[in-house]
């Protein structure tokens, strides 16, 4: 036989020797062997890579996401409080109490440590970033603009409210705002890494199929030209896909219905619940502020004392997301706290009423009391609205974190798992077909 100078000649003629092979039983058998492994070993490999990626962002909810997110609301959360408190202990005087201090000089302290934690776990280019740097740079300016006012209490200086109302506008525009965005970005994180981790692993899920598929149709075609009902080689590929496919269905099916249950009973319920702490912290500054004022500020129209309107706005939206938390919490444990709360509320409007009808009666000293002391004050009634928010977030929080850790926990060991399991599929699928092989030979 003559072949071609350039080597077609030799080309066709190793093409047409595959052909012949390909079309003879071993050659048909061998083809069959390759495609079998091919298709279990991509599945395998599929799933590993598609649920590492579901597994990575369930924990990224449990350990990071949720957590900064709780950080970011605490920011918030313990710059409003020290407002709070920094208003109230300039009502109280020149002697400032020192459980009011102390509670001003705490809030502070936490703000600025969950901000040295938020900048290490950000990347410096985001819109986040750039909002705690805010924060950084005007935390000190506020602490410092307190200082002044409380000095110039100390020394009976009218000079003192002007510095703290300064201060509390800080505070409004600039520093609650950004905290704001900080929690909404975080809380955006949360929500898509949330998302990620629910996804379906639908490339993982077609490759099974098809495997199985194939699998199936081998075993038929070999029980047809044999006669013999078990291949053991093929039964054990088909066993080993079985369980993973099963595996990868049972495995994502409840690490959903645990992340489902971490955002419908936990995520969705803390959203809420901070919200409504942060508007009775709100509300009571503004409580605080209208006294320190004395009517002094106005609303932009000039008709109403500022604070007051904003305290009666917060009480609204305060109440609002107690009726929205109480929808939501699915059990006694979470709905007593914050029917407690919701009954505090309800005092404490009556007492704040009480209170403005004797400011503006001109009796400022029994209006004071009545707002910032001991005994059935609107204080009192603001802490223990406090105190029962703070019990529905702990609760909350627990519900979510059990929740979440049951749906990344169905997850653990399933990446390992379908590698495992490819290949003992593949090393059946070869030996099945190496059983058949040998009749050949």
């Amino acid at each position: 036989m003559t072949y071609a100078p350039d080597g077609r000649g030799a080309w066709a003629g190793g093409v047409a020797r595959l052909r012949a092979t390909a079309t003879t039983e071993p050659g048909r058998l061998r083809t069959l062997g390759a495609v079998l492994v091919v298709l279990v070993v991509t599945f395998g490999a599929v799933t590993a890579v598609e649920i590492s990626g579901r597994a990575a962002a369930a924990d990224d909810v449990v350990s990071r996401s949720q957590p900064l997110s709780a950080d970011a609301a605490d920011i918030y959360r313990s710059l409003a409080d020290a407002d709070t408190a920094a208003a109230g202990g300039f009502l109280a005087g020149a002697q400032e109490p020192a459980g009011v201090r102390e509670r001003y000089e705490k809030d502070i302290t936490t703000a600025s440590r969950l901000l040295i934690k938020a900048a290490a776990n950000t990347d410096g280019s985001s819109p986040s970033a750039r909002d705690i740097a805010a924060l950084g740079e005007y935390l000190p300016r506020y602490t410092g603009l307190v200082e002044r006012a409380r000095a110039a209490n100390r020394q009976g200086l009218p000079l003192g409210g002007a510095y703290l109302r300064y201060a509390n506008q800080q505070m409004s525009t600039r520093l609650l705002p950004a905290a704001e965005r900080l929690y909404e970005a975080e809380t955006a994180r949360l929500g898509q890494d949330h998302r990620d981790a629910r996804r379906w692993p639908f490339l993982s899920l077609g490759a099974g199929v098809l495997a199985l598929a194939a699998l199936l149709r081998a075993q038929r075609r070999a029980y047809l030209r044999t006669n013999r009902v078990f291949n053991q080689g093929l039964l054990a590929a088909t066993a080993a896909t079985t369980v993973l496919l099963l595996w990868l269905v049972a495995g994502h099916t409840v690490a959903r219905a645990g992340l489902n249950e971490a955002k419908a009973h936990g995520q969705d319920s803390l959203k809420v619940l901070n919200e409504a702490r942060i508007n009775s912290l709100k509300a009571r500054a503004n409580e605080n502020l209208t006294l320190i004022a004395r009517g002094a500020v106005l609303t932009a129209d000039g008709r109403s004392d500022k604070y007051e309107t904003d305290y009666s706005a917060g009480m609204g939206r305060l109440t609002g997301a107690l009726t929205e938390a109480r929808g939501l919490a699915d059990d006694g444990a979470g709905r007593q706290p914050v029917a407690d709360a919701s009954r505090r509320v309800a005092e404490w409007r009556n007492r704040h009423k009480d209170a403005r009808d004797t400011d503006d009666g001109g009796d400022y000293e029994g209006a004071l009391a009545k707002v910032i002391g001991a005994k059935d004050s609107t204080g009192e009634a603001f802490d223990e609205v406090d105190a029962a928010l703070e019990r529905a977030l702990d609760h909350e929080q627990g519900e979510f974190t059990r929740a979440a850790e049951d749906g990344r926990d169905a997850l653990t060991g399933l990446p390992a798992g379908a590698a495992a399991l490819a290949v003992v599929g593949a090393a059946g699928a070869i030996m099945g077909i190496n059983r058949r092989l040998s009749e050949y030979r």
